[in-house]
Order: C-alpha cells, then structure tokens, then sequence
C-alpha cells in the first residue's frame, strides 16, 4: 500500500507543483480582484458541482461496489456494472449541464447579487460560469473510469489527470492574446482540460483491459448496491460542498479583493491535502475494501494505522508554516505582476485561518474509509450535514467582524467537528482500532514540531535582509531558503525521536519491528 501511496502522492505533487506555477501566472496575470473575482466565481462553483456529484460522493459508493463485485462475481460483472455506470453518469450528466446553461444567469445573480449590481461584470461572470461548467462532466467520468483503475491498483493515470487541468489553463494564459481577456483564457483552459484528462483515462482503461462502453443500466445486484449508498453518499458530499459555497456567496457580498484572497489561500492550503490526505485517502479506500471483501479485517486495521501515520507525519509541518509564516508564504509565491504586498498580507490572514483545521481536513479520508470500505455511507453523510451544519453557523457569527479570515477559520471548526464525529463513532463500532504504533509516531511529530515552530519563528527576521539585493526574486528566496532547512530542521528531528522510540516509517512493503509486548504487534508503519 506504502507504494500505491507514494504513486499516487508523487503524481499528486506533479499535480500541485503545476498548480502552483498556473496559480502564480493568475496572480500576475489578473491580481487579486476584478477579473480574478469573476473567474474564481465561477471556477469554484464548477468544483463544487464537481466534489458533489464526481469525486467524493462517486467514489465512496463505485470503488467499494466495484471492488466487491470484482471480488466476488468476477473481473466480467464488475465491467458490466462499470460499463451502466458510465451511461447513466454520461446522461445524468448532459442534463445538468443544459440546465446550468439556460439557467446560469439566475444562478449568479442568486449566488452572486454584488456581480448582478455592475451589469458588465454579471455578464461576464455568466459567461466564464458557462464556459467553464463542461468541465463538470468530463471530470465525472474521469472520475469513474478512476475508480475503476483504482480497484484494479493502477492509480497512476487518475493522479497525473489534473496535471493536464494545469497545462491547459497555463497554455490558454501564454496564449491570452488570443482570448477577449485573460479571465477568457483561463475558462477556456479549464474546458480544454476536461476534454484532454477524459482521453487520457479512456487510453488508461483500454491499456488496463477495461473497455470503457455505453451498457443499457439495469437494476442488477452491483446497481442496486451503488443506488443504496450514493444517495447518502451525495447528501454527505452536498453538506461539506455547501458549507464551501457558503464562502464563495459570502465572500462575493464583501469588498473587492475578498473572494480573491480565498482563492489563493486555499490553492495553498490545498497542497498538502491533495499531496497527502487525498492521496492517502485514494490508495486506503480501494485496499480496505478488498481486504474487509475478503476477510482479512485486521489487515484492513493495520492499513488505515499506517496510512493515518504516515498523514500525520508529512502534514505536520504545513500546520507550522501556515499559521507562523502566511505572510511569507504567499509573497513567496505570489508577489509579482498586478498581486502586491497588500494582496499577499490578505490571503495570508485566510490561511492561518485555515491552518487550524488542516490535520483534520488531511485525516478526515482516512476516517471516512473506516465506514465506505464496508458499505457505510449513511454515517458520514449525518457527520458532514453535523459539521456542515456548525460550520455554515459559524460563518454567518463571524464574517461581519472578521471577513474571510472568520469563514477560513469556520472552515476549520468544521473540520474538526466532522473528524472528531468519525472517529468517536469508528472506534465505537470498532471499525478503527488505534495501535501502538501510530500513537508513537503521532508523539514524535509533536515533538519534532517544536523545533521546528522555534525556527520559523526567528528565521525570517534573520534571513530577510540578505535576500534583498535580489529584488523582485527576494520573497521567493526567502521562502525556499527558510522553508529547505525548516524541512531539514524536522526530518532530522523526527527521524532521531523514532529511532528513540524504536519505531520508524517503513523503508519497503511489510517492513515491521515487533514491540516488547509480544511478537503480532508492528512498530511501522
């Protein structure tokens, strides 16, 4: 599993790397406010759609369907039942799409009432809206035929598609002289890249032997099995998704420049997710499943611990970065172009907002695997309209008097309500077991921290004043000089408090170390 993970994660920081370099060409591009308000309008609501009805609810009833069916009815039934997926997703899909169409006028202006104030920019946020929204169902059937590779433990192609989400915007943006603005460009790319990651994950599947075809659905086993838990499923996913929309509508209602600073922090902010937790939380789903498919529950156990570990240990870090040095962080990155200093200071308030609830947001997938990888999707939809439910509450209390920065931190609240709730209820059912093991590298993380937060705390203003004969690249320096030895500070750390604890993180599959209670314990993970 250790090796499926490190797959997935490498693709994934391919993924967020090109992100991030598509990330800084917008801030230069379009800054912080104006067109980059209207464009991250709507490129969020199409990942709102998307979350809802593609990634995580799809996933949470395909994957472990799938993989029980390959299991127990053969490779055969699991391709059929692929195959009626597909065609109900594809038709399901194309009806969405017409009515997001003929109806997106309303929608921005019930969603976005300060864009239907300025006639132009209403117009134009409808437009890029539109432009954008396809992107939905290509990205929906991506999704499945992932799944599906996924089961089959090719997880490669799924993680290297967004990467093309990142290459397509950023050759729109080279080509923007091409384009009525750059806000057309970055819409156009985004199209774009639904069409090139759907090829990509139809090449995938025919290479893994899984032919991707319009099958006539009908109400077999496998089907009515999905059916069953998609529904929670998509309610779940529909709580989490509007609590976030609720920053994009709330956010649009604040000064110029506020939905702006959401966008740039949570494109931050979203690197060690999609690199760690969604990584995990990708390989840990399909290898639970067929473990519990198969009788082996403790394997299933054991997996989830060491997944959970290894999150642990790599998202740590990002927690101290985030809330000690935002600021730093986002000059690093962003201050060039039309995204100033001011600019960089804003969305850095958002995201030491949001670093308080980053452990639970990357540990969350893993808790949600205790319950999908055994058909449960009807407890994580209640937790998530729980914790959506308190983090919409806490929005509305704080936004007035602490703008974006009080949504990001709600966002936090939330997470933690919702981990805390899977977690409480997955070791109540004993669908999680914590072990010895990831008790001691949760201990050594914790102190690995501490020097850590020291340094970052007195790093920049020791190191900044020797970065500034480089100008324009100083900020940038500054941030790769401070963050390559906080890392190095950590890794050091971290490594000698394991060796301490006679634990350590695993160097190949199956590697363990027994304890001293008794010769089944594993001290790796």
């Amino acid at each position: 599993m250790i090796k499926s993970l490190l797959s997935v994660g490498g693709f994934t920081i391919l993924s967020r790397l090109t992100g991030l370099l598509r990330d800084t060409i917008l801030s230069g591009v379009l800054g912080a406010a104006g067109l980059m308000d209207l464009f991250g309008f709507g490129f969020r609501l199409t990942n709102h759609f998307r979350a809802i009805f593609g990634e995580g609810a799809f996933n949470a009833a395909f994957v472990p369907t799938y993989a029980r069916t390959m299991e127990t009815l053969g490779a055969g039934e699991a391709q059929r039942f692929a195959n009626q997926m597909l065609t109900l997703m594809f038709g399901s899909q194309l009806i969405l799409l017409a009515l997001a169409w003929g109806f997106m006028p309303q929608i921005i202006a019930t969603l976005a009432p300060r864009f239907a104030l300025e006639p132009q920019s209403y117009e134009l946020a409808v437009t890029l809206t539109r432009i954008t929204f396809p992107y939905l169902m290509f990205v929906t059937l991506v999704t499945l035929l992932t799944g599906a590779l996924n089961a089959h433990r090719r997880f490669a192609a799924g993680a290297m598609a967004p990467v093309l989400l990142n290459v397509a915007m950023i050759a729109c943006l080279f080509a923007v002289w091409a384009f009525p603005s750059a806000a057309h460009a970055a819409a156009v790319g985004v199209f774009l890249a639904g069409i090139c990651e759907f090829a990509l994950l139809l090449v995938a599947a025919a290479r893994a032997g899984i032919a991707a075809e319009f099958y006539l659905p009908r109400w077999s086993g496998p089907i009515a099995v999905f059916f069953k838990a998609i529904v929670p499923a998509v309610i779940g996913s529909a709580g989490v998704q509007i609590a976030m929309l609720a920053d994009s509508v709330i956010a649009a209602s604040l000064p110029e420049g506020s939905l702006s600073a959401i966008y740039y922090a949570d494109r931050i902010y979203q690197l060690p997710i999609g690199v760690i937790g969604i990584a995990a939380g990708t390989v840990l789903l399909p290898e639970m499943s067929r473990r519990i498919a198969a009788g082996d529950a403790d394997g299933a156990l054991h997996a989830q611990n060491r997944a959970m570990a290894l999150t642990l240990a790599l998202s740590a870090p990002f927690v101290v970065l985030f809330l000690l040095l935002p600021d730093l962080v986002m000059r690093g990155v962003f201050t060039h172009g039309r995204f100033s200093l001011a600019d960089a200071s804003a969305a850095g308030r958002v995201l030491a907002a949001y670093a308080w609830g980053l452990l639970a947001i990357v540990l969350i997938r893993s808790a949600v695997a205790s319950f999908q990888a055994r058909g449960d999707t009807r407890t994580p939809m209640f937790v998530s309209l729980a914790a959506a439910a308190v983090n919409v509450a806490l929005k509305l209390a704080l936004y007035s008097g602490f703008g974006v920065a009080g949504l990001a931190f709600s966002t936090a609240i939330g997470a933690w309500v919702n981990f805390g709730l899977l977690a409480a209820l997955a070791l109540w059912a004993g669908s999680m077991a914590l072990d010895g093991a990831l008790a001691r590298i949760a201990a050594a993380t914790v102190i690995a921290c501490a020097p850590l937060a020291i340094f970052a705390w007195f790093a920049p203003s020791l190191a900044g004043a020797h970065f500034e004969p480089l100008g324009a690249w100083r900020h940038a320096a500054e941030l790769a000089s401070v963050g390559a030895a906080g890392a190095l500070i950590y890794g050091l750390t971290l490594i000698a408090v394991l060796r301490l604890m006679g634990a350590r993180l695993p160097a190949r599959r199956g590697a363990a170390l027994p304890e001293a209670g008794g010769p089944d314990t594993d001290n790796s993970i």
